[in-house]
């Protein structure tokens, strides 16, 4: 593209190679830090010097190829252009200056202020522009307070950049300072109180001078409405003299977004004027109140629709999960943008259809953090945490900006399948990019390695954090719970209570559940009978569950079934099995077959039910009754589910199963253990076969249990796993009581520190004990 101006800048520039500059005139080099000073008076002189008009011409022209230049992203050239004129005039600076900021070559723009010879107004207002947009406002009031005059333009660009920051009593200091204010001034200020939801002071602000423009109108009914104060948003509209299209749309949306959608349709009616945007405010109203009929006929009806409008359509079927509705629209909208294809693939993963999600995401044209971390989320989220990771890692390597939503749901991902080193890993990159403060990243964090099994690391990242919320205190009293450290979750409760923060539901069954791992049933029920007077909250069906796991636990069956019949509402499978559970350590046959009934009916496919009442048969010798169980699971289709461990070593996941035939290293694993396995019974530990549920001969038993998946994981952690590390396990069941027995023995003769988390709890074994203190 040919700059306006080009032949007669042309004509100049071979008039000006023509005279010897050279060594003369100094060049500033973008790549370099320029100087000037060998130059400063020459061009102060120049500057000074009367011009003659032609040569004023001459100059506005050269001025004028450099903003073209520069309003094209072309730095390059108008620079040359700049090097190349006989003389500078503060416009020439000025418009380098404004161009370099326009192009986000900052520092480039502040090295030729800092060097300029003589700078007007407009320069001291260009540069405190650059350094808000930057939003470095300390430097851009540093420069602001040095500049020898300024006017009207100074002390907005100050204000606006107060106010746009969030900095609103800053920005209401800069405005009383202001020797003269225009409209400008007082729009910012009302919008700063508004964007900050401060509308009271709005308010004030807005009675305390009578001649507004139709845009502060607005910008105020948009507070309302953002507030959800939508009676004062229609008695403030309707006090309106002048409304246009904006103030139609705002009252309308206000509407839409509160649920009212009676009175939004009566309002669009009434609208004497409607733009895309006063149809699209209707279509995403009957989409956010789920009336999506509705939005498709008025979507149809739009006499012009734009980006917004067709994503608000499409949102509408992804969020009523109605895809196939969604894929036709998407095959035929016009245009699409980055939100579109998110939308899509949000919608499939959140619906289990991940491989759709993928297949959409390897199309599209363009991504951002969201594409990114939605796709991240879906495999998270389906279970397919080891893809989730991969996809992480690709996204660094194609240079993918990472954002807060893609490294939670990394994290999330990493405390799924413990992958504690990798966790650790992300920890330091949200660290070197500054993203560790927050709640939102810094809980993630938190909840990452407590579900890893590194509380201690949780508890200091925990002291670390500066914005701690409910949330936060939920999972450190739920991670001590989980580990076994019941008086230090209660410790955490008290703190949290201390610090003026109000339990909610989450902190009770956290507090419940610390109480029943660590076997504390007179404080349970405190906690449980007065949480409704103390803190407001009503139990629901996991503080029920909850004590009746507590009771349970402790062998009062009989308080917890009549628990249960007390409870407001009917138990769920998930508290019956508590129950059954109980019963089957306690050895009520009776109340287990009570419970087993129950769930049976609710959760006909629930496969760990039928193990646990076949597990208390076995106990029994009732083997007639296990086979009929085992008939039962046949017959319905139920299929045990397969116990696996797994264990990461050096970012390496290793898995086993029960007897394990496939492990790389499967014949020194077991050399190994058939090793373990003496000195263990040298040191007094004996297999508890009671829990294998098969007839067969004892010695049969004990081979069984010995090769159970956890204790393999564990001795390949005590063969890999560097000496004074410990070793961490994780199983997708429950421990049985032999391993849990042999483990409390490896740690034992071993030395080493043990932590095996299974699908209920974490177990910390250590010197012949656990955490438990086998209460589990």
């Amino acid at each position: 593209m040919r700059c306006a101006g080009t032949k007669r800048l042309e004509e100049l520039c071979a008039q000006n190679q023509r005279t010897s500059f050279n060594g003369l005139k100094p060049r500033f080099n973008a790549r370099k830090e320029a100087t000037f000073h060998s130059s400063t008076q020459r061009t102060q002189t120049q500057l000074q010097k009367p011009q003659s008009k032609s040569g004023d011409e001459d100059i506005k022209q050269w001025n004028v190829a450099i903003s073209s230049y520069m309003r094209n992203g072309r730095c390059k050239e108008a620079l040359r252009v700049f090097e190349r004129m006989p003389r500078w005039s503060s416009v020439s600076y000025n418009a380098m200056i404004s161009g370099y900021l326009r192009n986000g070559e900052f520092e480039t723009a502040r090295k030729m202020f800092d060097e300029m010879p003589e700078r007007d107004l407009v320069s001291w207002n260009v540069m405190i522009k650059g350094y808000v947009r930057n939003r470095n406002l300390g430097k851009a009031r540093e420069v602001f307070e040095r500049m020898p005059e300024r006017d009207v333009c100074s002390w907005n660009t100050m204000l606006s950049g107060y106010a746009q920051n969030g900095c609103v009593d800053e920005a209401r200091r800069v405005f009383d300072r202001m020797p003269e204010k225009n409209e400008v001034s007082w729009n910012a200020l009302l919008s700063a109180y508004v964007q900050n939801g401060r509308m009271e002071e709005a308010c004030v602000l807005f009675e305390s001078r009578e001649s507004w423009a139709l845009v502060s109108w607005n910008c105020l009914l948009g507070g309302f409405v953002k507030k959800k104060k939508i009676v004062e948003a229609r008695r403030f509209f309707d006090g309106m003299n002048v409304r246009d299209v904006v103030s139609w749309n705002t009252i309308i949306t206000g509407y839409a977004q509160n649920g009212k959608i009676v009175e939004a349709r009566k309002l669009f009616d009434e609208s004497p004027v409607q733009d895309v945007f006063t149809w699209t405010a209707m279509v995403s109203g009957y989409v956010q109140n789920t009336m999506v009929e509705e939005a498709r006929e008025l979507f149809d009806k739009m006499p012009e629709r734009n980006e917004v409008s067709w994503n608000a359509m499409l949102a509408g079927y992804v969020q009523g999960e109605r895809m196939e509705m969604a894929k036709k629209l998407f095959d035929v909208m016009p245009f699409r943008n980055v939100s579109t294809w998110n939308t899509m693939i949000t919608g499939y993963a959140q619906c289990g259809n991940v491989s759709e999600a993928k297949n959409l995401f390897d199309k599209m044209p363009k991504r951002d953090p969201v594409s990114w971390a939605a796709m991240i989320a879906g495999y998270s989220q389906s279970g397919r945490g080891y893809e989730a990771l991969r996809l992480f890692v690709q996204m660094e390597r194609e240079g993918g900006r990472l954002n807060r939503s893609s490294f939670s749901s990394a994290l999330s991902t990493c405390a799924d399948v413990v992958a504690l080193e990798l966790g650790k890993q992300l920890h330091g990159r949200l660290v070197k990019g500054g993203y560790e403060s927050g709640c939102f990243v810094g809980n993630a964090l938190l909840l990452m390695y407590c579900k890893c099994g590194s509380i201690e690391d949780a508890n200091e990242l925990f002291e670390e954090m500066t914005g701690r919320d409910i949330v936060s205190w939920n999972t450190m009293i739920s991670g001590y719970s989980r580990h076994g450290f019941g008086e230090e979750a209660l410790k955490f409760f008290e703190s949290m209570k201390r610090e003026g923060l109000k339990p909610d539901d989450a902190t009770m069954v956290a507090v419940l559940s610390a109480c029943s791992h660590t076997g504390l049933v007179d404080k349970g029920r405190e906690y449980f009978y007065t949480m409704t007077q103390e803190y407001g909250v009503t139990p629901n069906s996991q503080h029920y569950a909850c004590m009746v796991d507590l009771l349970g636990r402790a062998g009062l069956l009989e308080e917890a079934h009549n628990l249960m019949k007390g409870m407001p509402f009917e138990p769920d499978g998930a508290i019956w099995g508590t129950l059954l559970g109980a019963s089957r350590v306690h050895g009520n046959t009776e109340l287990a077959e009570i419970a087993a009934d129950k769930i049976f009916t609710m959760e006909p496919e629930n496969s760990g039910m039928y193990v646990l009442l076949s597990n208390l048969y076995a106990s029994l010798g009732r083997w007639g009754d296990v086979g009929k169980l085992r008939v039962r699971m046949r017959d319905k289709g139920v299929k045990k589910v397969t116990g696996y461990s797994w264990i990461e070593i050096q970012n390496k996941t290793h898995t086993f199963s029960v007897g394990d035939e496939f492990h790389a290293e499967r014949d020194e694993i077991y050399a190994f253990m058939e090793d373990l396995d003496l000195r263990m019974k040298r040191a007094g530990y004996v297999s508890k076969t009671s829990v294998v549920l098969h007839d067969v001969e004892e010695e049969e038993k004990e081979r069984m249990v010995r090769y159970h998946s956890e204790r393999l994981a564990v001795a390949y952690g005590i063969m890999r796993v560097s000496p004074g590390k410990p070793i961490r396990v994780i199983k997708n069941l429950r421990v049985c009581e032999d391993c849990h027995n042999a483990i409390k023995c490896m740690a034992k003769i071993t030395g080493r520190v043990i932590i095996l988390r299974d699908n209920n709890r974490f177990h910390h074994f250590k010197d012949g004990s656990c955490s438990c203190g086998d209460y589990w």
